[in-house]
């Protein structure tokens, strides 16, 4: 039987008094959130979807971003926009299916997948407040559980995957870790690769010498204080390291986190303080962390003063393979398939928030646009196309699905259709990973010249700022 929630408890879910509502907008809970990407990773389904489909590693910030927009649109007081919300977030998983390297089928519409997302941020919450020395009673804990639940109803339609109460949640959850989890390629991936070879944030973009330096330390730091975060029980089960002072690390790091909350001025350690601190463009260029982000960017100057450039040889193939890298590669998996030309419709979508009338066309547009790169460019006939395939054909890239691409997507961001693309809507449509909006020329685009500029970038034939913050 269905445990729908009250309609009480729904409005209190959704208000801002929620604990729910309270707990995302906290930038800990990046904590909380790192710790259960890894245990969702762990799920043979979860895992392999992220293998194949995700774009998590190669484009981090911009996957955090989303995730933001995303909870704040399934959380708001609006009924119509948390609906809208879930409606698109089960059509993107209903994209997303496939066979994993042992044969077996996944798919992101999976009931038992989605309700052990929702239940390890739970868990990952419960196990944040205690680490942060803010043990939870047990009033406390029923109240999130029963909130976290609430939001399960609202994207998978019932909560039935889950156990009814708080108290039956815990032998659910140590089931999962004992019968289910795997040691996923996810997993290593997660924690051995994206920590080591995350890319600079907005802030840092310019300044690769101070970012490399930073990420060296913090890389390692940030994966044994996620490991040492994780249930004893899983670590043991996947074969995680158990690294001498890790623990007394993790301990540190989320007490730290903890005391901040509690005792930084309002708005210091807020979800949008901390995406203000990455981006300089992010606001209005104020706020709490203006200071640091100055002192920042000196710093960065300084060290680019005594640090040579390096040689751009052979320029013609750099920047092709720099194109497929950046561009093409979204699943950064060294290959050009269609989930990659999957990830740019949905990053367009996710962007302009489009119906799902428009949304269809989009991936339409570029399914055909993938139909064309196979034929023209997959010489091994293998169903991807290799960075050598991609440069020795790149002057003459398969133009007319493009075309169909462009004419899309210039006609889902001329939003009052006036078959001309106006400031406004060239902003909505280039806004980068953090919110900030390019200005662009000032002018108005026609779809003739539209659909030529697109073409160009995606031809690799002309650069452009706009269309590089868009899908890099």
């Amino acid at each position: 039987m269905t445990n729908q929630p009250t309609a009480e408890e729904t409005a209190d879910v959704f208000g801002p008094n929620s604990m729910l509502h309270r707990l995302v907008n906290e930038a800990r809970w990046g904590l909380a959130v790192t710790r259960a990407t890894v245990l969702e990773a762990a799920h043979p389904q979860i895992g392999a979807a992220l293998i194949s489909n995700s774009t998590f590693v190669t484009h981090p910030w911009r996957r955090l971003r989303n995730t933001v927009m995303s909870t704040q649109r399934l959380l708001d007081p609006d009924r119509h926009v948390r609906s809208r919300e879930a409606a698109r977030l089960n059509r993107l998983h209903a994209r997303i299916s496939g066979t994993d390297p042992q044969g077996r089928g996944y798919d992101a519409m999976d009931a038992e997948a989605r309700a052990w997302v929702v239940a390890t941020l739970f868990e990952s919450a419960v196990t944040m407040y205690r680490l942060s020395g803010e043990s939870l009673d047990g009033p406390a804990v029923e109240r999130l559980y029963t909130e976290f639940r609430t939001l399960l109803t609202l994207i998978e339609g019932d909560s039935d995957q889950l156990p009814a109460t708080s108290q039956d949640f815990w032998h659910y959850y140590d089931d999962m870790i004992d019968h289910r989890l795997e040691s996923t390629e996810a997993v290593r991936v997660i924690l051995y690769r994206l920590f080591a070879n995350v890319p600079a944030p907005p802030l840092l973009r310019g300044h690769p010498a101070v970012w490399a330096a930073g990420r060296a330390v913090a890389g390692p730091v940030a994966a044994a204080v996620t490991i040492a975060s994780l249930p004893e029980s899983f670590c043991r089960r996947v074969a995680l390291p158990d690294l001498p002072g890790a623990r007394a690390l993790m301990h540190g790091a989320y007490l730290t986190a903890g005391l901040a909350t509690r005792l930084l001025p309002d708005g210091w350690m807020h979800t949008s303080s901390f995406m203000s601190l990455l981006d300089p463009h992010h606001g209005d260029g104020a706020g709490p962390w203006a200071d640091l982000r100055r002192k920042a960017g000196q710093a960065a100057a300084m060290l680019r003063l005594i640090t040579p450039a390096p040689e751009e040889a052979n320029q013609a193939t750099r920047s092709a393979d720099r194109f497929f890298t950046e561009v093409l590669d979204q699943t950064g998996d060294g290959y050009l398939a269609w989930p990659d030309l999957a990830a740019m419709a949905r990053e367009v979508a996710t962007r302009l928030d489009l119906e799902e009338r428009d949304e269809e066309r989009l991936y339409s547009a570029y399914a055909a646009w993938w139909g064309e790169l196979r034929a023209d460019l997959d010489a091994d006939g293998d169903g991807r196309v290799t960075r050598r395939e991609y440069a020795a054909s790149a002057a003459c890239l398969p133009s007319s699905g493009l075309v169909r691409i462009a004419e899309v997507l210039f006609d889902v961001t001329d939003v009052d259709d006036d078959q001309m693309i106006d400031v406004q809507e060239y902003q909505a449509l280039f806004r980068t990973a953090f919110h900030r909006d390019l200005t662009g020329r000032g002018d108005s685009y026609s779809r003739g010249a539209f659909v030529r500029q697109f073409l160009s970038f995606m031809s690799g034939q002309q650069h452009s700022v706009a269309y590089t913050s868009l899908l890099s």
